[in-house]
């Protein structure tokens, strides 16, 4: 949906909820995709969603709709409906999804849909809470399409035939008599074998899976390396528990990159932090940028340290800004490369010596050519100013050394933060901005008060 089609289907619907035109809404209803209403329901006020929403009569589009939206948003359309409704619902929606949704509602709530749900799928929708939201037991399909390694190619394809409720068949899964899985095949190797072959003649055994607990950033990695459409997730004892399906996949992925987006830009992790108002917001933000607080702080302190210094070269101060913006920006670059390539499983800590030297290369070479283009930029345009050559030798070297510096950091921070098992994406903005700052400060004044000091000027 475009931006012009967005700002139209907004306006019609409060114009029309605004007239009261049920009717009217339906239509507008019926012609809608779920995406593009869950695009839309963010912009409404809680009164215009919970509005909309009640006007839907169809229970699939409802819990299309649901699993789209942002969970602060279902909270608020949930908590307006009687548990028996929302248990209607739910009954419409995959069971990974089922879970992710009751287990973050309020533990009273959660209790009467479980009373309300009966006994087989609320039992199958705990053993799935059990599970942290954010691994692969949590957002996993349980009991996958599966058949035995005894059966042959026309009795699987008459299983298929009858499978109504299975989500996305993308993969056979072939288990042993005792369930545990030992093999695969696809439906296009399935579809073009011999009816009378059996399975385990024809599957592939080498099968990729994962654990309940692994995380799924690990399994989106996994999933996206090998180019698989699900992935299966075993036990202990490799009995095949569920799936993992690309829907899902592709969701975790925005969820992970909106997430580390918003930690590296030092503003938290909240995803729903548009949703938020402005002190929740405030609140959210305050603690991150207490480093970049304590960062400027530091090299305050330093600063007030060569006053001396710049009192006799006020010009000093003029170009401060210069080279720790730079320092900044190249530390920042850096970082970001750095977490991205953790993140997608092309770097890892083995890796340190080769990508370490690789940065710093690059930041010498930076550092290099705009520490010429400052030192000439500060010579040409101050010609007739005493001592300018070697205060444009003196600027020139210091951001030479601050970008080498900031590119140095911007590299090791982020490595040894997942050496030591933090997440890189967390810390490492917070670190790398401190760390330039109080140090491309310190290198500016010390090298300018080192290389006066050489010429006994001061």
């Amino acid at each position: 949906m475009r931006d012009r089609e967005f700002i139209i289907l907004l306006d019609t619907f409060r114009r029309l909820k605004r007239r009261n035109a049920v009717q009217s809404i339906k239509k507008m209803l019926d012609k809608t995709h779920y995406a593009d209403l869950s695009r839309i329901f963010p912009s409404l006020t809680v009164e215009e969603r919970n509005y909309i929403f009640s006007k839907i009569d169809s229970y699939d589009f409802k819990a299309d709709l649901i699993s789209e939206l942002e969970e602060t948003i279902t909270h608020d359309l949930l908590e307006t409906l009687d548990p028996k409704e929302i248990v209607k619902i739910l009954n419409h929606m995959p069971p990974d999804d089922q879970a992710d949704i009751v287990g973050s509602l309020d533990e009273e709530l959660e209790a009467k849909i479980l009373n309300i749900m009966k006994d087989k799928e609320s039992e199958g929708l705990e053993e799935l809470m059990m599970y942290p939201p954010e691994s692969a037991g949590g957002i996993m399909v349980p009991l996958p399409f599966k058949m035995y390694e005894e059966n042959t190619v026309q009795e699987t394809i008459d299983s298929v035939h009858e499978q109504e409720d299975t989500e996305m068949i993308f993969y056979i899964y072939i288990v042993d008599e005792y369930e545990h899985l030992s093999g695969i095949l696809s439906m296009r190797h399935l579809l073009t074998a011999k009816p009378e072959t059996k399975l385990k003649e024809i599957m592939l055994t080498n099968v990729l899976t994962v654990s309940p607990e692994t995380d799924q950033e690990e399994v989106a990695r996994i999933t996206s390396r090998y180019d698989l459409l699900a992935l299966p997730v075993v036990d202990n004892n490799n009995k095949l528990l569920g799936i993992v399906t690309v829907d899902d996949i592709i969701d975790v992925l925005r969820e992970e990159a909106t997430e580390d987006f918003l930690q590296m830009a030092g503003v938290g992790k909240d995803r729903e932090i548009l949703l938020k108002t402005p002190f929740q917001a405030a609140r959210a933000r305050f603690p991150w940028l207490f480093a970049t607080f304590l960062g400027g702080f530091i090299a305050s302190f330093i600063v007030q340290n060569f006053e001396h210094l710049i009192k006799e070269f006020v010009l000093l101060s003029a170009f401060m800004p210069i080279v720790m913006g730079m320092g900044g920006n190249v530390g920042t670059q850096s970082s970001t490369i750095i977490v991205r390539g953790l993140s997608t499983g092309r770097i890892d800590f083995n890796h340190l010596s080769r990508v370490f030297f690789r940065q710093v290369l690059i930041g010498v070479m930076l550092g290099l050519a705009y520490g010429v283009l400052l030192l000439l930029f500060t010579f040409f345009f101050n010609l007739g100013m005493d001592n300018i050559l070697l205060l444009s030798t003196i600027i020139g070297m210091s951001l030479s050394f601050s970008m080498l510096i900031a590119a140095s950091t911007g590299t090791i921070t982020p490595l040894l933060l997942e050496r030591f098992s933090i997440d890189p994406a967390v810390a490492t903005g917070p670190i790398v901005t401190t760390v330039v700052d109080i140090l491309g400060v310190f290198v500016y004044f010390g090298i300018a008060t080192l290389i006066m000091r050489g010429f006994g000027i001061i």
